[in-house]
């Protein structure tokens, strides 16, 4: 049904021209692979293509353009870039739902945070270990060279969508044997359930980055394509420093919004 839709619309616009690459424009218009771009692109902004379509095959998209894979793979890159639409390995180009929004002023986590917006939230454990603070976070923990921490990375899913690779930093002296609990889950309800500590304020640094490898790895893209890094340092009831996550998210999941008034 979707080919359908671009299809017929492709159709009316060229009167059927059988030649490869007859949407090319004339000398000083707009290359061909940005008028496909802008009727996708036009498809998704008017709601004929809806969020989670998953779009035809490139091979489809080559017949109803009558162009090159080349030429539709420079269209889906824009689109990509801009956040329209993301690509699942082995799956196809599927349009972008909706970000998810934040107010770092809020007290909030991420399972919360989708639960709000109508979302389902998924977190996965993929590794914890023991091990010498980094020393990137180091300072940040006024932590010694040599101390000890736990480093949880894990998988955050909206909708089954993987959006945001997390580094927790947690401080074995306020949560010890934390690795003994299941973290496929909220921290913030484990951190309050067994050991009676809540996050109430945080430092937060956010700005855009490449994704580095292993992130790249874990959400299924390729290295060095932005990301929105969000670097938090939390603090408890007690103002006492509790733990760092440093978040890599998808470029096409995550807005940010304050209100001051």
């Amino acid at each position: 049904m979707l080919q359908q839709k671009i299809h017929m619309s492709v159709y009316n616009k060229r009167h059927h021209q059988p030649q490869r690459n007859s949407m090319k424009s004339p000398s000083g218009e707009l290359p061909q692979y940005l008028l496909i771009k802008a009727q996708l692109q036009a498809r998704i902004q008017s709601g004929a293509l809806k969020s989670g379509d998953k779009l035809p095959s490139e091979r489809e998209l080559c017949t109803i353009f009558n162009t090159t894979r080349v030429t539709i793979r420079e269209s889906l890159a824009l689109l990509e870039a801009s956040g329209a639409i993301w690509r699942s390995d082995r799956r196809g180009w599927f349009v972008t739902p909706q970000r998810l929004w934040l107010d770092p002023t809020q007290n909030t986590n991420f399972h919360k945070l989708c639960l709000e917006q109508g979302r389902e939230p998924k977190t996965v454990m993929l590794d914890g270990q023991v091990t010498t603070v980094p020393v990137t976070a180091m300072s940040a923990l006024q932590l010694q060279p040599f101390d000890q921490i736990y480093l949880l990375n894990r998988l955050r899913y909206a909708d089954g969508r993987a959006i945001c690779y997390c580094q927790n930093h947690c401080l074995p002296a306020r949560v010890p044997d934390l690795l003994n609990h299941n973290l496929n889950g909220s921290l913030t309800e484990i951190y309050q359930q067994h050991y009676g500590l809540m996050y109430t304020s945080m430092h937060l640094s956010f700005y855009p980055t490449a994704m580095p490898a292993d992130a790249a790895e874990a959400l299924g893209v390729i290295e060095g394509r932005p990301a929105l890094l969000l670097s938090r340092l939390n603090y408890d009831q007690h103002g006492r420093i509790l733990d760092l996550d440093i978040e890599y998210w998808r470029h096409d999941s995550l807005r940010i919004e304050v209100d001051t008034h």
